[in-house]
């Protein structure tokens, strides 16, 4: 069977990443994102063992850990008294955990889409009109013009308010927190460790801290005035960013439907802690390409596919990273008591220290095959 022609909704990491798995297959995808520019912050910044494994026979991996840093560990405190440390240098064969934006990311994974000559088309946003035979699009032009094409498939990496799965009106169910969660990229002279993450506990919540580079820090927390509950002997200056989220769990009914999937957080979204969303993206757009390239099936098959095996993935991820956000949170007696011994306890439990680990790794379940 010959190779199928496949448009790309969205130019984030996922959809940058499908392109590029794509194209060194034999396939050509047209990706396109309504966004006019990247976006200009980042709130994914680790690249884990799994992308990187993914990644390296395209040359991006060589690209991010020559801009990256390598994280060697986590920490854990209550009230900035550490209560529990876990090494994370050697969770990989030849990768670690390392601190790169998404900004970055992206902006390497365009590079090397350009040299194979792919380059994503901005301010053209989707909308699916049906699909039978082939799937059918409107494309709308930043400069207003609107086209209309069909392609053999689609993959839809547009984000968590993804068009593509309110078109086929995929539900996506699941549950939120209440509360907004602060983030800063701050410059700050502090004693921690800055080749390691840390995690601090409090009686109201929790505080997340990682250093971008030698200055910088990235600050998260469901705290309603972290920079008030920075270590002992910290000392803050200027703000380079700030925002604010709030955390949901969801995963979409179905990642595939006829000749369309869901990737990234299109079909997935949840809380940061586990480091995942990204790179789970990342391995969506893996799976797909490998799938695309199976010419023993037809295309509807090859989206069934992908379907089939990406789903469970998806669920059982989010399952474990909401349960670890929901103990550290903290919100009630018992998971402060549970993550204030539980965590010391997980150190020294080795199973569950190496799924803990696993999970932030992306080595929780196999990496997809053909």
């Amino acid at each position: 069977m010959s190779d199928p022609s496949i448009l790309i909704a969205g130019a984030g990491p996922t959809g940058l990443a499908a392109a590029l798995f794509l194209k060194r297959l034999g396939i050509t995808a047209r990706i396109v994102d309504r966004s006019p520019e990247p976006a200009a912050h980042s709130r994914a910044l680790v690249v884990n063992p799994r992308s990187l494994d993914m990644l390296k026979a395209s040359g991006v991996t060589d690209r991010m850990l020559a801009e990256g840093r390598p994280v060697s560990g986590l920490t854990f405190y209550d009230n900035w008294k550490r209560i529990a440390a876990f090494d994370t240098s050697a969770i990989h064969p030849r990768y670690q955990l390392t601190v790169l934006s998404q900004e970055r990311s992206e902006a390497l994974l365009t590079d090397v889409l350009g040299i194979l000559g792919v380059h994503p088309e901005r301010g053209v946003s989707v909308s699916v009109k049906g699909q039978a035979d082939t799937v059918r699009v409107t494309l709308e032009h930043g400069n207003g013009t609107r086209e209309e094409a069909t392609f053999d498939g689609l993959f839809g990496a547009d984000g968590a308010h993804s068009t593509t799965r309110e078109n086929l009106a995929i539900p996506f169910p699941g549950t939120s927190f209440p509360e907004i969660w602060p983030l800063f990229d701050i410059e700050l002279e502090t004693s921690l460790a800055p080749d390691r993450a840390h995690v601090a506990f409090f009686p109201k919540g929790l505080m997340f801290m990682i250093a971008l580079d030698k200055h910088v820090w990235r600050i998260v927390s469901n705290l309603s005035d972290p920079l008030d509950h920075l270590p002992p002997g910290a000392h803050p200056g200027k703000t380079i960013w700030s925002s604010s989220f709030h955390i949901a769990h969801r995963v979409a009914s179905v990642c595939s439907l006829g000749r369309v999937a869901l990737g990234g957080d299109a079909a997935h979204i949840h809380s940061p802690l586990g480091a995942r969303g990204m790179n789970l993206g990342i391995e969506d757009a893996y799976a797909f390409a490998l799938r695309m390239a199976d010419s023993s099936r037809d295309v509807p098959a090859r989206f069934a596919r992908y379907g089939a095996e990406r789903h469970p993935v998806h669920v059982n991820v989010v399952r474990r990273v909401q349960m670890l956000t929901t103990m550290a949170r903290g919100d009630s007696r018992a998971t402060r008591l549970l993550r204030r011994y539980g965590i010391a306890l997980i150190g020294e439990l080795a199973p569950i220290r190496h799924l803990m680990i696993g999970t932030a790794a992306g080595l929780d379940h196999p990496k997809p095959a053909p």
